[in-house]
């Protein structure tokens, strides 16, 4: 079976697709002095993006590992979270406490979605 590579380069893929399957990782990217919402925001609409790039939409992810650095932060982020997904598509998903690697990140979502 194929595996289909979008915009990689030496270190990552935009998105790797395997048997209808796509992954992605997004962390915020126009405006990092955003607070947890505005990260958020960013994240969601850059995967969005990505998920129109394989044929597919919010509706059709399938799991999600969401990155925070603070907990702190887990209430306003789940707020976006819930606005941003369509009614009864919500994926499965785990939110770990993490460190990453640009200090300045609040959030970083790794998403796998179907896609046609």
């Amino acid at each position: 079976m194929t595996i289909t590579r979008v915009n990689p380069c030496a270190r990552w893929s935009d998105v790797t697709v395997f048997n209808g399957i796509a992954h992605f990782v997004e962390v915020p990217e126009s405006d990092l002095s955003a607070d947890i919402r505005g990260q958020a925001k960013q994240v969601f609409a850059q995967a969005e993006e990505m998920l129109v790039s394989v044929n597919s939409d919010k509706s059709r992810i399938l799991s999600c590992t969401i990155y925070l650095t603070d907990f702190a932060n887990i209430e306003a982020f789940n707020e976006e979270w819930e606005a941003w997904l369509p009614e009864g598509s919500a994926p499965s998903r785990a939110c770990v406490k993490a460190e990453l690697a640009n200090p300045k990140y609040l959030v970083e979502i790794a998403f796998v979605a179907a896609s046609c």
